[in-house]
């Protein structure tokens, strides 16, 4: 099947025109995802092409010279937007190369048509395959399938212009001027169309499932230490007691509190407690194991979550977390001397949980041992050796039930 190429070339104005717009708007205010970049050469691209149309009514050096230099740029935006996205530093005199190369190639040759299909094709293939490389190279950091439409549509443009180019050196007068329709014009045009719509869609969908994953983990996480926050914990701990009620395996929760740690942010101020919060969190997260959990439960206390992990190991860990943020002393901008000396209680329940039991019963045991920490002197661990059943503790007193564990 041949298409009419003026018609092709209007189609591919008019969508890239429409693409342009729309991501400049998708991306109004969100400057590090690409989406400019994306935007502006896609609008080069609707400039080069509307050039491509008015051959022969307008100057060879604007139709034939600065086409091809536009329709080149067109991959180094394309390049630009994606190095963005990924955060990496744009090497504009290495994209705009090529785009040089191309200029210099039609000044020499601009009579002779089949060696600027041959190069010009070449190159801007060769720079689809830039862009393709580029994506695919971090694309295990890249969230959700828009990257597959991106490679999908940069792939199929330089196969097309690749092959053209190749085409054009070896199949000698099968065209004279870029308007002249044939099959090979209509799939050139094809592949163009096809990478102006489903690449700058595939861009679109990376740039808002980048943006969906941010939020994701942003409600997760306590935005001071960036641990888990109360909420994902509670959630994590619910998974992980189903799982040891149906596995019979152990589990074991701790809850550690900073020890007078008002005095901290008395003495020295909010900013320096943050950062003793961070130093803390910084000591518990390198002395766990990859499957546990450190998060952030409220103000200056936080949990850990132990899955298949029984008492003895748990108060084990607890001792060893306890000694580590005593000698760590906590080293903070603006004070003077070694640190603030930061101590810690903790608070263990640990054990096989029987049907019933819930992710609230092992915070009260472990809170209840806690509490017996803070009643015994500080800088300590404490253990709950039972949890609080509904039968066990029905008109209890407000005495914790836990087994001391001594101090050192």
């Amino acid at each position: 099947m041949v298409a009419h190429v003026p018609t092709m070339l209007a189609m591919i104005i008019v969508s890239s025109l429409m693409m342009a717009a729309s991501m400049a708007v998708v991306g109004w205010g969100r400057r590090r995802d690409g989406l400019g970049h994306w935007a502006a050469a896609l609008l080069v691209n609707a400039v080069g092409h509307l050039l491509l149309m008015l051959r022969d009514q307008v100057p060879d050096v604007l139709s034939i010279v600065l086409g091809n230099l536009l329709l080149s740029s067109v991959f180094v935006g394309l390049i630009a937007a994606i190095y963005q996205f990924q955060g990496r530093p744009i090497a504009w005199l290495l994209l705009l190369a090529p785009s040089a190369l191309v200029t210099g190639f039609v000044i020499v040759f601009i009579d002779n048509f089949s060696a600027r299909v041959g190069f010009v094709g070449l190159v801007i293939g060769l720079q689809a395959l830039w862009a393709l490389a580029t994506a695919l190279e971090r694309r295990h950091a890249t969230v959700g399938r828009g990257l597959w439409l991106l490679v999908a549509g940069l792939g199929l443009e330089a196969v097309v212009l690749i092959g053209r180019a190749a085409l054009a050196v070896s199949v000698k007068g099968a065209e004279s001027t870029i308007l002249q329709s044939s099959g090979l014009q209509t799939l050139t045009f094809v592949a163009t169309f096809f990478v102006v719509l489903v690449s700058s869609m595939g861009f679109v969908f990376m740039s808002r499932d980048r943006a969906d994953e941010n939020n994701r983990v942003m409600a997760a996480l306590d935005p001071l230490t960036g641990v888990a926050n109360r909420r994902s914990l509670i959630s994590a701990l619910d998974r992980d007691v189903a799982r040891a009620v149906r596995t019979r395996e152990s589990i074991a929760l701790m809850m550690v509190d900073i020890d007078h740690f008002k005095h901290v942010n008395d003495e020295y101020g909010h900013p320096v407690g943050d950062q003793v919060l961070c130093s803390v969190v910084n000591v518990l997260r390198q002395r766990v194991r990859a499957q546990d959990l450190v998060g952030r439960y409220g103000g200056e206390e936080f949990m850990v979550v132990l899955p298949d992990t029984g008492l003895s190991g748990a108060e084990q860990l607890a001792r060893e977390l306890c000694k580590a943020v005593e000698v760590s002393r906590c080293r903070v901008d603006g004070t003077e001397g070694d640190g603030i000396a930061v101590t810690v209680s903790i608070g263990v329940f640990g054990g096989r949980l029987e049907s019933g039991d819930n992710w609230d019963m092992l915070i009260a045991a472990a809170d209840r041992a806690l509490y017996q920490a803070k009643e015994n002197g500080r800088n300590r661990v404490e253990v709950a050796t039972v949890l609080r059943r509904p039968s066990a503790h029905a008109g209890a007193g407000a005495n914790p039930e836990t087994q001391p564990a001594s101090s050192y």
